[in-house]
């Protein structure tokens, strides 16, 4: 008779599963962990961090999108929190860190309450009660504003602790002209300012420019500088002749022979050529090669040409003159050709530029960016990326909230009063989802150097008074925020705080993980931690089940 009580297996052998609590667990402590990993960087007062890839490539960023973008994560929960933050950085460029930061004390918060025997289910109904008060409460709190000045100092608030605070303003005004020319009845489309980055001066001596930015010059110097009234052809057909897909082979039997063969290729080239000529076309765009000899044709013709200009560049480029990119060189004719004022070649620093100005349409606009070396200039752009996020979420959104904490306290504090209303056990996950909300101020007065617990203590005393005190992380005081000008956009705010919950909301609904071999890294330990309280192997460790 068979044994009843054989075991049956339906997974692989070597097939990792963790069940129940320790699923949740497992999950919640990567959450927490990618959450600390970046919190430091919040706030003007945030650090740095040195992410060095396998090639030896180095960024300097407090970026949190850049840093998790860099970050080699493998942790399954954890990835899901990057694409919260992902997701952050398209919607609303901007409040990254805010959002992970968010989700992992929602996580934590969660933790305490599930060791209190409180059901996920009960959990994640609490928070989504709370979710949907926030948004009543924000819209209660928020600011009706979307003026040059207020979109200036949401500018300077996201690019504030940047590193390069002595040029913020310059930059803020540069970005603000920059939206405000692109912008098109409230939309903004952000591919049409393009930031062009040159090494070499300083952050102040950043211009901008009405028309496109192109990193190449002319493809010879005996090229003209200077087209006024360009005719411009966009080619993504390579100038030069097809190298055979099958070897071949010619025999010669005559000197006359070759020389005819390389006439016939110099026809061919130059029947290329006159095509363009053909079309009308006085400066030219190639997106693949251009042989020295269509170059030498090109330049007897008096047309300004760059090849291997990139593909963002061509579309830009297409968008503003109304070009349009031909596949093939039998197909480019006057029909197909954009128009602009003026095409020049210009030298900043030591990189030389081409200019597309005067265009047909006047929403493409450039930033030529300045900084001493690219870790500079680079640091820069992602500052001038939220930049351009928050300016044009204001613009399309017309709502504003007062920063440097101020928000999350009110938040805070009107979600527990709400979750005094509510009977049940979902009053404390209400409660917890308030709680969580105040690690917002309180990251930026550790960040700042300040006693998280009397900041937090001196800003619900001072809330009573007025909704927009919040924290000055410069002189460690207490101070309306909405006379400091320090503003940002609600729709970024709304994000992430939406963002923050549902991934949260995802993670306790797992109560089972079930991992192919290999899926997921074994590591010693007695609680999964090293001593930094970080997973050992980083954020591809898992911790062991007990």
């Amino acid at each position: 008779m068979a044994n009843v009580n054989q075991p049956i297996y339906i997974l692989p052998e070597d097939t990792q599963r963790f069940l129940g609590r320790d699923a949740q667990r497992m999950n919640i402590l990567a959450g927490r962990v990618l959450a600390e990993t970046i919190r430091t960087t919040l706030g003007p007062k945030g650090m740095d961090k040195m992410l060095v890839d396998s090639l030896g490539d180095v960024v300097l960023t407090n970026d949190g999108a850049t840093i998790l973008q860099e970050m080699d994560i493998a942790h399954p929960a954890a990835k899901m929190i990057v694409e919260i933050a992902k997701k952050q950085e398209n919607v609303v460029g901007d409040g990254t860190t805010t959002a992970v930061i968010i989700a992992g004390e929602l996580l934590t918060k969660a933790e305490e309450l599930l060791d209190d025997g409180i059901h996920s289910s009960t959990i994640i109904l609490g928070y989504r009660n709370a979710l949907n008060k926030v948004y009543e409460i924000l819209d209660d709190i928020s600011i009706d504003a979307k003026d040059e000045e207020t979109l200036l100092k949401v500018a300077i608030t996201a690019m504030t602790g940047k590193g390069f605070d002595y040029g913020k303003e310059q930059l803020a005004n540069l970005v603000v002209d920059g939206v405000l020319k692109i912008e098109e009845s409230g939309k903004v489309d952000k591919d049409n300012l393009n930031i062009q980055r040159v090494s070499g001066g300083s952050v102040q001596d950043s211009e901008i420019v009405d028309g496109v930015l192109i990193d190449k010059g002319r493809a010879v110097e005996s090229m003209p500088k200077r087209i006024e009234k360009a005719k411009i052809a966009l080619l993504k057909y390579p100038l030069e002749l097809k190298d055979l897909e099958t070897d071949g082979k010619i025999k010669i039997t005559d000197p006359s022979q070759l020389q005819t063969f390389l006439d016939n290729e110099e026809e061919m080239i130059k029947d290329m050529v006159n095509k363009v000529i053909d079309s009308g076309a006085n400066v030219l765009f190639c997106q693949k090669g251009i042989d020295d000899l269509a170059l030498h044709y090109l330049s007897k013709a008096g047309i300004f040409a760059v090849k291997r200009t990139k593909k963002s560049d061509i579309k830009r480029v297409e968008k503003a003159t109304g070009a349009k990119l031909v596949t093939s060189i039998d197909d480019l004719n006057s029909e197909n050709l954009g128009e602009a004022g003026l095409v020049h070649e210009k030298k900043i620093f030591d990189q030389v530029l081409t200019f597309v100005e005067e265009s047909k349409n006047p929403k493409a606009t450039s930033i030529i960016l300045r900084g001493s070396t690219r870790y500079v200039t680079s640091e820069v752009e992602r500052a001038l990326d939220d930049g351009i996020g928050v300016v044009s979420a204001t613009l399309e959104d017309g709502k504003v909230m007062i920063g440097g904490g101020s928000s999350e306290i009110e938040l805070a504090g009107q979600l527990k009063k709400y979750g005094s209303t509510i009977s049940g056990r979902e009053q404390l996950a209400v409660e917890a989802f308030a709680k969580a909300l105040e690690i917002v101020p309180k990251t930026l007065a550790e960040n700042a150097g300040l006693d998280s617990i009397d900041i937090l203590v001196d800003l619900k005393a001072a809330h009573d008074k007025s909704k927009y005190m919040g924290l000055n992380v410069f002189d460690g005081k207490i101070v309306d925020m909405k006379e400091a000008g320090v503003v940002e956009p609600q729709k970024i705010k709304k994000q992430a705080i939406q963002s923050a919950t549902e991934v949260t909301e995802m993670i306790l609904r797992i109560d089972d993980l079930v991992a192919a071999k290999g899926g997921l890294e074994e590591v010693g330990g007695d609680d999964g931690l090293d001593d930094s309280g970080m997973p050992p192997g980083g954020m591809g460790g898992m911790p062991p089940m007990m």
